[in-house]
């Protein structure tokens, strides 16, 4: 959009310029092209006049003192074509000169100047019948030079150029100002948007621009809170739900464990399907929790970014440590990738380690019997080689509540990806699933360092 609108104004600038100066141009040649035609016409009467008044020494001197003083030669001839006074070598036989003498002879208007412009530098020919109607008795042809009326056109023009090239960088610099006035708080409502579309509180300052993009950013600014508080409301609604409905739960835990001796075997089906029902909804209420701590983090952070940093080779060494035994049971072997322990990240140390434990919980449930976990200056990558995951599974894998279909596993919330991708992205990184090289899934893990 800037750029569109800086061409349109800019063309319209130009062509606003060329419109007043190109008038301007061709009115200072055509005054000077008639000044210099006046100029001449004004010397050739005066020297036909004084031809008609006989006066030949007088006429002898004031064409000699003008060739001296002009450099332009003059040629008085009679009606027999003799010539009376001639300057400057001019002479009746001039195949140019010819033609003109006998023209004026026959008192046939002369043709008028053209327009002398800066380059013009070929002399004109002028002519003037000495005589009224059909009595000429000769004829005065003057050859006047345009190299003086040129440079003065020249001079003319260098002054209206250098006007227009000041006006036209008047009218570049007022677009670029008007540009960056209207689009300033577009591309600052385009951000907030953004901002906005990510879960993040955003306001404009509204001070710029038009009264109308004030308005605007106005609106956006009470859109922005109203939605920053109904998401604030929601994960205080879940947080406090969750918390309300632990003590039940955990009061109907001790219940349900106290009546495993009076269970008769009949019903120890149903128990134990009991039992696994509150587990899965202890499951679901810690997953609720920590969403909403997430999301709580992701707010905070918005407002007020964390400086917080750590070692993520060191944070990956010790969640392999951690989760070496819960492997070894599963028989899957945990292995090690390339480990750069110098490498730190914008992150805490807590966070980086809710979110490897997320990932290796799920590599070593579901992830075949080998996972490898690397972390090197580009990312941090857990790659197994189980099922993995299809295109469409891929795109719903960080969806809250969604579970593949093919996991085969009572437990699990489908909060875990979805907690592990919120903390990466609040804190300017990047939570992606992809298909391994062979088999398998890989999940990537960029922060900024």
């Amino acid at each position: 959009m800037r750029t569109r609108l800086l061409v349109v104004l800019l063309v319209f600038s130009v062509t606003a310029v060329a419109a007043f100066a190109l008038p301007l141009l061709m009115v200072t040649a055509r005054e000077r092209t008639q000044q210099l035609s006046i100029s001449r016409t004004a010397d050739l009467d005066r020297f036909a006049g004084l031809t008609q008044q006989d006066d030949e020494e007088q006429l002898v001197s004031e064409v000699t003192r003008f060739t001296s003083l002009y450099g332009e030669p003059v040629i008085v001839v009679n009606a027999q074509r003799q010539p009376i006074v001639a300057t400057g070598g001019l002479g009746v036989n001039n195949p140019d000169i010819a033609p003109v003498i006998d023209s004026a002879l026959r008192n046939q208007p002369a043709p008028g100047l053209d327009d002398v412009l800066p380059w013009s530098t070929s002399d004109v020919l002028l002519a003037r019948p000495i005589g009224i109607g059909s009595r000429v008795i000769g004829a005065v042809v003057m050859r006047a030079s345009v190299r003086a009326a040129a440079s003065d056109v020249a001079g003319g023009w260098a002054v209206i150029l250098a006007g227009a090239f000041a006006a036209l960088v008047g009218c570049v610099l007022l677009t670029l100002v008007l540009a960056r006035w209207v689009l300033r708080p577009l591309a600052e409502l385009s951000r907030g948007l953004g901002a906005v579309a990510a879960g993040q509180l955003a306001h404009l300052r509204g001070r710029d621009g038009p009264r109308e993009l004030r308005e605007l950013a106005s609106s956006f600014n009470r859109m922005s809170d109203a939605v920053s508080s109904a998401a604030e409301q929601q994960r205080r609604l879940i947080s406090d739900a969750s918390h309300q409905l632990r003590n039940p739960l955990a009061a109907l835990r001790l219940r349900v464990d106290s009546l495993a001796p009076r269970v008769v075997p009949d019903g120890q089906a149903s128990y134990h399907s009991a039992v696994a029902e509150v587990e899965r909804l202890e499951s679901l209420l810690d997953g609720l929790l920590a969403m909403a701590h997430a999301e709580h983090t992701a707010t905070r952070l918005a407002a007020s970014p964390d400086p917080d940093t750590c070692l993520a080779g060191a944070v990956v060494l010790d969640r392999i440590d951690f989760w070496s035994v819960a492997a070894a049971d599963a028989d899957v072997s945990l292995r090690y990738g390339d480990i750069d322990a110098s490498l730190e990240v914008r992150c805490p140390e807590h966070d980086l380690s809710q979110v490897l434990d997320v990932v290796l919980d799920n590599a070593i449930k579901y992830g075949g019997c080998e996972v490898t976990v690397s972390c090197t200056t580009a990312a941090i990558t857990v790659v197994d080689n189980g099922p993995g995951l299809s295109a469409t599974e891929l795109a719903l894998a960080t969806t809250r509540f969604w579970r593949s279909p093919r996991a085969g596993h009572p437990r699990g919330s489908g909060l875990g990806l979805p907690i592990a991708e919120r903390l990466i992205t609040a804190r300017g990184g990047r939570f992606s699933l992809q298909a391994g090289e062979h088999s398998g899934l890989a999940v990537i893990i960029e922060l900024p360092s």
